[in-house]
């Protein structure tokens, strides 16, 4: 799973971190049931805007998920429909066009020549998957397809301006953005969406360019950067103007009525983790410590307020709630089979929570402090004019 936004619990609302939750699952098995097992590892965090953008204008459905791994062995409703098949086949020809570029540059493991023969294939396989998805949703993948190749020839031209550097993948993310206002049925969205995708595409390359900046440089790779004489700052000004850019096309983006926690979504990945991205990029992101995750059994909109404590309760012992149950500890052999267990099932990664194999003690999972690893702070209360109420922070 990769990609450059990375939605984190601390960063979003619970009923905003569900929905997310559905849609990656979501994504995750319409890429199992189009194109087999392998294609999970396409799973792309970005891709998945394309599943949220067609929820948001009223395309998609769920069904009832049975248990996985990744889920700590639940089972969950996930987002399932056009929206989840054309995401899937974004996702598709994207991680088809990455492989190709690395097996062309000779990158890493594929210098080698049976490496790059197997990725080859795989990168044809997941090409021809992702097309095949996209003809059943009316999608021309033409311009996803030609990334690679544009992608070279825009290379290899001297002196080329920044612009022409980013102009494939500003294209085929503007595709894709904007057919889901076709599935939609909504043809006042298709403009505002192929723009608000085009400066998605943008923005992306740009951040992977100033990522890579000086591995590039010291292994002699070709940087749009490099290339275009463009300083680290410059492009960072340039990301945050297409952030400030995709936020105003979002504006005249026509939503469904009834879609208004997708639509918040939305505007949560496009807008907020967007500028968190660049952030992280310029190395100026939040420094507090994170906050504990999001309760999932606190009710939706149960925010905790500062309340004025009640006088006549100020002798009485304070009232915690039954105590969370604990196992009985075991010893070395039955922790190390319940440590096998909890690892093969994901739930020491992927739950709120796990019983300690030998405590027997419930444990905070290695990902409990936030999901992309960063110190993200409380930065939630970020208002702006587009959000509903705010600072849940919903959007």
């Amino acid at each position: 799973m990769f990609g450059f936004l990375r939605p984190c619990r601390h960063h979003l609302a619970p009923e905003l971190h569900a929905r997310w939750s559905a849609h990656l699952c979501g994504l995750c098995l319409t890429l199992r049931d189009e194109a087999g097992q392998l294609a999970r590892t396409t799973t792309h965090v970005d891709a998945l805007v394309v599943s949220v953008l067609a929820e948001a204008q009223g395309v998609g459905g769920r069904r009832r998920a049975g248990p996985c791994p990744l889920r700590g062995m639940r089972p969950a409703a996930v987002v399932t429909g056009d929206g989840a098949r054309l995401a899937a086949s974004t996702a598709l020809l994207l991680a088809a066009d990455a492989v190709s570029d690395h097996v062309e540059d000779g990158d890493g493991v594929f210098a080698r020549r049976p490496v790059a023969s197997a990725g080859s294939r795989v990168a044809t396989t997941w090409a021809r998957a992702g097309s095949t998805t996209a003809s059943v949703v009316g999608f021309d993948p033409v311009d996803l397809l030609a990334v690679p190749a544009r992608q070279r020839a825009a290379e290899s031209v001297p002196g080329a301006s920044l612009t022409a550097a980013t102009a494939p993948t500003e294209a085929a993310v503007g595709s894709a953005l904007a057919h889901t206002a076709v599935l939609a049925g909504r043809p006042g969205n298709v403009a505002p969406l192929d723009e608000a995708g085009r400066l998605l595409g943008r923005l992306a390359h740009l951040l992977d360019a100033v990522t890579d900046l000086d591995d590039d440089a010291a292994r002699g790779r070709w940087n749009p950067l490099t290339a275009t004489g463009t300083g680290r700052a410059g492009a960072l000004a340039a990301c945050r103007a297409a952030v400030a850019g995709i936020r105003g096309a979002l504006g005249r983006v026509s939503f469904d009525d009834g879609a208004g926690t997708a639509r918040r979504l939305v505007h949560q990945l496009l807008v907020h983790e967007a500028g968190r991205a660049v952030d992280r990029a310029a190395g100026t992101g939040p420094g507090e410590r994170p906050l504990p995750p999001w309760d999932p059994a606190t009710p939706v909109g149960d925010p905790d307020e500062d309340e004025e404590p009640d006088e006549t309760e100020h002798d009485e012992p304070e009232d915690d709630g039954p105590a969370r149950p604990s196992h009985p500890s075991r010893g070395l052999l039955g922790g190390c089979v319940a440590a096998v267990g909890l690892c093969c099932t994901g739930q020491v990664c992927c739950t709120d929570e796990f019983v300690g194999p030998w405590s027997g003690k419930p444990r905070q999972t290695w990902c409990g402090t936030c999901t992309d690893g960063c110190e993200c702070g409380c930065d939630c209360c970020d208002c702006c004019s587009d959000c509903d109420g705010c600072c849940d922070c919903g959007s």
